[in-house]
């Protein structure tokens, strides 16, 4: 069983909490994620990398990767609080 404390939920760019760890033990699962559309592993390696992407995704009103998974209620100023700061 991994350690709760070395696993990220968190999508990096957008803040998103979808099924399971998106990274842990410093690997990422290379899955999609279903708000932003950001790839694990491929998108989110590179603090400024995630920046620029995230700043990108606001400026374009953040759509959804996949509008099936959109939660009632969905703040995009608390989702984007949710990240970790590096």
């Amino acid at each position: 069983m991994e350690n709760h404390d070395e696993a990220e939920y968190t999508c990096r760019i957008c803040g998103y909490i979808d099924d399971g760890p998106r990274w842990a033990n410093g690997t990422p699962d290379n899955d999609i994620c279903s708000a932003c559309g950001s790839e694990f592993g491929l998108h989110d390696t590179l603090l400024q990398g995630v920046r620029e992407l995230r700043g990108y995704r606001v400026g374009q009103g953040e759509p959804w990767s996949d509008p099936e998974c959109k939660p009632e209620g969905w703040d995009l100023l608390r989702q984007l609080a949710k990240p970790p700061a590096e």
